[in-house]
């Protein structure tokens, strides 16, 4: 008897989040085995759970997308990872694909498309959305774009790029320093060297620069 693929659901909207494990659901071959609202939560449930394949959107709370998928590589290298995302733009298909992605889905695609995007993933081959340009496609494809346009952002650190995520959130030192463990002094120590490195003003500027790069975020 076949294996039904094991599959964890990494996206903080409720509604779509439901909408997939119906969807999901709807399939005898597939089972949602785990879901998370945020980066951290994910990183956290999925190396205590049986997991064949993550769903996963690219602007998570806490942690982002991207260095969801980075890390995962690093301790999970078999695991399937299918993005599911908004955005369609080159930056971000790049940076998924770069960190380990096996797929990329824009959240416009059918149902259908959803279920061809996974079947593929799962099948050891690649996939990427109709709608993803061609351009895009034959540019990573062909190695003539392997790395996405640099910016800004580029120059931090994980840890740096952890307390932005947050900053951008809302967050304050207070409430960082106990999401990351870290202390408040190393937190603002965090936040200077952000605001030096992207050459930002003030905190409000801070929020700007990181929201009009997509890189990342």
């Amino acid at each position: 008897m076949k294996e039904c693929t094991r599959i964890f659901i990494a996206e903080d909207h409720t509604l779509l989040r439901d909408g997939l494990k119906v969807l999901i659901s709807a399939n005898p071959d597939w089972i949602v085995v785990g879901e998370a609202s945020d980066g951290i939560e994910t990183l956290e449930q999925i190396r205590t759970l049986d997991v064949d394949l993550l769903l996963i959107d690219l602007t998570m709370p806490r942690m982002s997308g991207v260095r969801v998928i980075e890390e995962l590589r690093k301790t999970l290298p078999k695991l399937r990872i299918l993005v599911l995302t908004a955005h369609s733009d080159e930056e971000f298909v790049y940076s998924a694909l770069r960190a380990g992605a096996d797929g990329y889905v824009v959240k416009d695609s059918t149902n259908e498309d959803l279920a061809t995007a996974i079947n593929s993933v799962m099948n050891g081959k690649s996939y990427l959305s109709p709608t993803v340009s061609m351009d895009v496609i034959h540019g990573y494809l062909d190695g003539r774009n392997t790395a996405a346009p640099t910016n800004k952002l580029d120059s931090l650190t994980h840890r740096e790029r952890d307390v932005l995520q947050l900053v951008v959130d809302g967050h304050s030192n207070a409430e960082i320093s106990n999401l990351l463990f870290i202390s408040i002094k190393t937190v603002e120590k965090h936040k200077t060297n952000i605001m030096r490195k992207l050459d930002a003003a003030n905190q409000h500027d801070l929020r700007r620069l990181a929201r009009e790069t997509p890189f990342v975020f």
